[in-house]
């Protein structure tokens, strides 16, 4: 895939699909102020260079049902490309696991977990831990309350970047 530079239009076009999701042709270029055909093209354009990897529904989980959310922070005794490959192939096929991040210094991972109650979180550590995945040491946080969730301002990234 050939690599694209994008200007502060398409920055608004981006903007507006990660705020609002799918929308018409003409509600896009309302919210961007541009016509409708050039706007149209240009996320199409965005799409196929691999800028939108897809369109997501905000749910409230607390509507649903009460949901245990626990952050956890882990390491791996050894730091091989493949112990991090059998660990990461492994937590990509868990559900429960809905963010995994690497990072780097005392703490290889953080996950977040998102169970139907404690006992199964405990079920699930319990299983990974049986897995051999070569886990060192992990800490759990039990959320209480998310004070807040967003996704990044696109325009100020940007822009910040540029300086």
């Amino acid at each position: 895939m050939k690599a694209i530079h994008i200007d502060a239009t398409d920055i608004r076009i981006l903007s507006a699909v990660q705020k609002h999701g799918r929308m018409s042709k003409t509600e896009l270029s309302e919210i961007v102020n541009l016509s409708p055909t050039p706007c149209w093209a240009r996320l199409n354009k965005l799409k196929e260079a691999g800028f939108i990897r897809g369109y997501h529904a905000d749910i409230a989980l607390a509507r649903i049902g009460d949901f245990t959310q626990v952050v956890v922070t882990l390491a791996l005794t050894h730091h091989r490309k493949s112990d991090f490959d059998r660990f990461e192939s492994h937590i990509r096929k868990l559900d429960e696991v809905v963010e995994c991040i690497a990072t780097g210094g005392g703490m290889d991972y953080v996950l977040r977990i998102i169970s139907p109650g404690l006992v199964d979180f405990q079920n699930l550590m319990e299983s990974l831990l049986a897995a051999d995945l070569g886990i060192e040491r992990y800490m759990t946080y039990i959320v209480t309350r998310e004070i807040k969730s967003e996704l990044p301002n696109l325009a100020r990234l940007a822009d910040k970047t540029k300086k």
